[in-house]
């Protein structure tokens, strides 16, 4: 029998017992700066990552209104939990705006740390070369569809585009993308966000008409020529249907996400307005908010600390007390951390959504800046 030598013992043990790390003179990498790690674990592990973003002191994100997806709740919960102050400049603005600021202040300590960007927006601004690759510590329970292949943006949240009406003032309310096409609803019909061209949500709009009308993931023209037909007959209103203007009457029917115009439910009753929502049968699309990391974020730390905080079950079940869809809820349900009376209250949709793919969204974005102000012109 031939006996091992303990040297050699010792270095099976090391390898079968720990891995190949931390043996004889090996020692686990060194923690990076924030600005250039890709993980809490490569900053040194989370609360080392905690440290330096309440050191940092700060964080600045842009578009992000405070009933939209639950955002007021997570703004306080995450100063509240970390002592860091949250800004956010151009509440109103969309995906496009967000892109726009991240140039425009490059360099400047008010330019955006995060951003919140429709998936075919930031798929735009990581091939522009503007994100962090980060990948939170749940990324593995977020769909491979549902992210970028080099975690520059992954969803957090989305919903299905529906349509929401105000019974006190539209005797019967539209349930399909053909019913806004009724002469009873002339002037009534708004859309969430200024433009397909620069709003993830009014994007998404003109993609859930492209379906109801013959269109599909590879053309998205249809949507187009809808809208331009709603203008046409006079339906279509210019307005943002924000609760503002929901309450004045000036805009009684959006097309929206449902976790909006189920907000709107809940927000504008006993002000006048008895808002019902639907989602379309004849253009049911469903598409989700990526989040992101400028790569020149004044405060890398937190804005790394605000993602994980975002995708924890904590961020996740803050999501559906806003009713938007988490982008983990099917992994949360099956591990037991989905709040599943929250989740009981969204609406059911019949089928399992499907996606476009970055390529068809790149598409289909293109076509929009083409052909949008050509078929739908502002009055």
């Amino acid at each position: 029998m031939v006996m091992a030598s303990s040297r050699t013992l010792a270095l099976v043990f090391c390898l079968t017992a720990v891995g190949s790390i931390a043996c004889g003179s090996e020692h686990p990498p060194a923690p990076v700066a924030p600005r250039l790690a890709t993980s809490a674990a490569a900053a040194g592990g989370l609360d080392a990552l905690i440290r330096a973003a309440q050191a940092e002191g700060e964080l600045t994100a842009t578009a992000l209104l405070r009933h939209w997806a639950n955002y007021g709740e997570l703004i306080d919960g995450f100063e509240k939990k970390y002592g860091i102050k949250v800004t956010v400049d151009n509440p109103d603005g969309g995906s496009q705006d967000e892109i726009d600021d991240v140039k425009r202040y490059r360099g400047q300590a008010r330019a955006p740390d995060v951003l919140q960007l429709g998936n075919s927006f930031a798929q735009s601004a990581a091939e522009e070369g503007l994100l962090a690759p980060y990948r939170v510590a749940t990324y593995n329970q977020i769909p491979a569809i549902q992210k970028d292949t080099h975690a520059r943006w992954y969803d957090s949240y989305g919903g299905y585009v529906s349509i929401g009406c105000d019974a006190a003032r539209v005797k019967v309310c539209p349930v399909s993308f053909a019913d806004l096409l009724k002469p009873e609803y002339k002037g009534m019909v708004a859309m969430n966000g200024d433009s397909p061209k620069t709003a993830g949500s009014a994007f998404a709009a003109v993609f859930a008409a492209a379906l109801a009308n013959h269109g599909s993931f590879d053309n998205i023209q249809p949507g187009i020529d809808f809208f331009g037909r709603l203008a046409a007959v006079g339906n279509y209103n210019t307005g943002n249907p924000v609760p503002e203007s929901i309450v004045k009457g000036e805009t009684p029917i959006s097309i929206s996400w449902d976790f909006l115009n189920l907000q709107h439910v809940d927000a504008l009753r006993g002000q006048g307005v008895d808002w019902k929502v639907s989602i379309p049968f004849d253009g049911s699309f469903s598409l989700y908010y990526a989040q992101a990391i400028n790569k020149d974020a004044p405060h890398p730390a937190a804005a790394r600390l605000w993602e994980e905080y975002l995708a924890s079950p904590e961020g996740q079940n803050l999501r559906l007390a806003g009713y938007a869809r988490p982008a983990q809820m099917e992994a949360m349900a099956k591990n037991g951390t989905l709040d599943t009376k929250l989740a009981a209250r969204l609406p059911t949709v019949e089928g399992t959504p499907s996606f476009p793919s970055p390529a068809q969204l790149r598409e289909a974005r293109r076509v929009v800046q083409e052909n949008w102000d050509k078929s739908v012109p502002r009055k």
